[in-house]
């Protein structure tokens, strides 16, 4: 993979789209307002604590790209719409895993309780659902009620799959697919349709959605176990502290010591707060098993396969832009 941009500067890969974004930012904030006082409170909240915002930002760049750069209407909504759902998933994420950090800052749930995120996250979820009737496209509700769906049964197989150190990689990658890639999934094939796209770009947009939001996660559990909090905006370990057996761990559980083995077991299915020192344990058995190599190689084949669903694309810069974004989930540091 080569690029042209700073690869760890999402702002300039994004630079096609940045006066949609502007815009964006409009539609989000007058679609948020509610007369119900908390809903406005938690809601500016959340908007203030910022976000790379990548699944809109794909949506509008495949229709950008896909319609060569036309104008696409409803573009702008159904992006606040993708983003919205996000938001709510990420609200009620927090909740059930009692976190208190998110992107440097207090979660939702921290700052106002967890009652008051589970109902905002369900004002989101419906005020989604309010918007997604604009376009009068059944294609498009269909989609995003999927796949609104889709990360639902992904939330309970996670949950199902916590403090279990018996989780294989097929299980986890399921629940990649069903939790994280499903909404990327839907933003890209979103984008081909309001692009007009033929039903070929219309799958080969899904499937780079798919791919990509795949090797966006991978790297998030890559960088639980390489970021500082300063970094990633959470505290660092958050995943296994919360008895997630994600790839680093699934990986050292097959391929580890049998002490190795062992301690990961133990930590994975503990109930209670995890001692620094057995994180500092277990992280050191991490990186000398090349689990990280691993769980990065399993990262770059997503992002080529990504970059393979989008070679008949139009040339033009919002699809540079895609292949660029393709590079940037593999170097990311947040």
């Amino acid at each position: 993979m080569t690029s042209t941009v700073k690869i760890n500067d999402l702002g300039q890969i994004l630079a096609p789209i940045s006066l949609e974004f502007k815009d964006l930012d409009l539609v989000i904030r007058e679609r948020l307002a509610s007369k119900v006082a908390l809903i406005d409170q938690i809601s500016t909240y959340i908007i203030q604590a910022g976000g790379k915002r990548v699944r809109p930002a794909l949506l509008m760049l495949v229709a950008k790209a896909l319609a060569d750069g036309k104008p696409t209407p409803h573009t702008l909504k159904m992006a606040a719409v993708v983003e919205f759902i996000h938001t709510a998933t990420l609200l009620h994420d927090d909740v059930v895993d009692e976190s208190t950090l998110r992107r440097g800052r207090e979660t939702a749930n921290a700052a106002f309780g967890n009652a008051a995120s589970v109902l905002v996250g369900d004002f989101l979820y419906s005020r989604a659902f309010q918007m997604m009737v604009g376009p009068n496209d059944l294609r498009v509700m269909q989609i995003l009620s999927d796949a609104t769906n889709t990360i639902a049964e992904g939330e309970v197989l996670q949950l199902l799959n916590m403090n279990d150190p018996e989780v294989g990689e097929a299980s986890y990658l399921q629940v990649i697919r069903y939790k994280t890639a499903k909404l990327f999934e839907a933003s890209t094939e979103l984008g081909a349709i309001l692009a007009n796209a033929s039903d070929i770009h219309r799958g080969q947009a899904a499937a780079f959605g798919r791919h990509i939001g795949t090797a966006f996660q991978l790297m998030d559990d890559l960088l639980d176990y390489t970021a500082n909090a300063a970094q990633m905006g959470k505290i660092a370990g958050d995943d296994l502290r919360e008895g997630k057996p994600t790839l680093p761990l699934i990986y050292l559980l097959e391929n580890g010591t049998n002490e190795e083995r062992l301690l990961v077991r133990a930590a994975i299915e503990q109930n209670q707060d995890l001692p620094d020192d057995v994180f500092t344990q277990i992280l050191s058995a991490v990186q000398r098993s090349g689990a990280l190599d691993y769980t990065q190689a399993a990262a770059k084949r997503e992002a080529d396969l990504a970059l393979e669903c989008i070679n008949n694309f139009p040339n033009n810069e919002a699809t540079e832009a895609l292949r660029d974004l393709c590079i940037y989930s593999l170097e990311r540091q947040t």
